[in-house]
């Protein structure tokens, strides 16, 4: 289950935990992140590349298209099994911005989603059929673990959207790795 927790931005203290996903969609709407639980019931094979999640999911994508004019799709996607796998962990994990707004739509497995907004710190533990959208110039990072599998959908307005401007302070480290969440959460 998809949850919200709202953090300080120093870490300490116990975070503001929110489960329910209406209020979890308007605790989001008011820094300008919209939340929605799409369908993600395509079946996908553990080793689905970009093109076959991308042709399981082009509705989905043309949906969002039509709403948005995206020049930039591209699927990110890890298994425990992934040789790279510490490598693609490390590239999501530094707080970064985009100059372009980000959709994530979660097609498979999921993961913390942080974003780091005015003195607070927003998680969001991410599932299969959660969609985000972050405004641009939002400071966020996520954390994909060390054993866990996902597949996302990245989409971006302008070619180049995706490449990160990293703010090179070290927020990221000062919150538990996806691991400890996990249990901490169930």
């Amino acid at each position: 289950m998809s949850l919200l927790a709202i953090y300080p931005e120093l870490a300490r203290g116990q975070p503001e935990v929110v489960r329910d996903y209406a209020t979890m969609a308007t605790q989001l709407k008011n820094i300008g992140v919209q939340f929605a639980q799409w369908q993600a019931e395509q079946p996908l094979s553990p080793d689905a590349d970009q093109a076959a999640v991308m042709s399981a999911y082009q509705t989905s994508i043309d949906k969002l298209n039509m709403q948005y004019g995206f020049q930039s799709v591209e699927v990110v996607a890890r298994t425990p099994e992934n040789p790279d796998k510490a490598t693609l962990r490390q590239k999501f994990l530094a707080e970064h911005t985009h100059a372009d707004f980000e959709v994530r739509f979660f097609v498979e497995g999921g993961g913390p989603f942080y974003l780091h907004v005015g003195d607070k710190v927003y998680l969001l533990l991410c599932e299969k059929g959660d969609l985000i959208s972050v405004p641009a110039n939002t400071t966020h990072w996520f954390e994909p673990g060390e054993s866990q599998n996902f597949k996302c959908i990245r989409l971006f307005t302008t070619a180049d959207g995706r490449v990160g401007e990293f703010s090179g302070r070290d927020i990221a480290a000062r919150f538990a790795d996806f691991d400890p969440l996990e249990a901490q959460f169930q």
